[in-house]
């Protein structure tokens, strides 16, 4: 059996859920299911929060965060590597320093490059701008 694959990625992305199909195209166990909430998401909630007049901090401490982090969590410890696709925000970010963090490999995939320069990306496992080239790893390395 394949190992998981958590694919990292911000919620206005287009590009996510066509990548982790064609990951799971390629034989690969690919997780993307932290989308489904779409691209507004954050901000509905935000929104949400503010109409209750509760701070970022409160608005934390709530039932509905305190549910999507311990979901995304729980399959960020449950998957064996993960790809980062760019461009990718904070949260994002936040997850792959988690992965790295917890020895699993984590890949950036920046197939029109990286915007901005930042020596710290050096902790992932390895940059690709290819698809082909991150598919063809992650199959020899963490396939079936």
């Amino acid at each position: 059996m394949s190992k998981s694959v958590y694919v990292i990625g911000s919620l206005a992305n287009p590009e996510i859920i066509p990548f982790a199909n064609r990951l799971r195209k390629a034989g690969l166990d690919a997780f993307d299911e932290w989308l489904c909430g779409g691209p507004e998401m954050d901000l509905n909630w935000q929104k949400y929060e503010k109409a209750r007049g509760r701070t970022f901090i409160e608005a934390l401490q709530g039932h509905h965060a305190k549910h999507v982090f311990e979901f995304d969590r729980f399959h960020l410890d449950r998957c064996d590597v993960a790809v980062m696709v760019m461009p990718c925000g904070k949260s994002g970010w936040s997850e792959m320093a988690y992965t790295i963090g917890r020895g699993k490999p984590a890949y950036v995939l920046a197939i029109d490059g990286i915007e901005r320069f930042d020596v710290m990306i050096q902790f992932c496992t390895k940059i690709f701008t290819n698809e082909a080239d991150l598919v063809a790893v992650l199959k020899e390395e963490h396939g079936s």
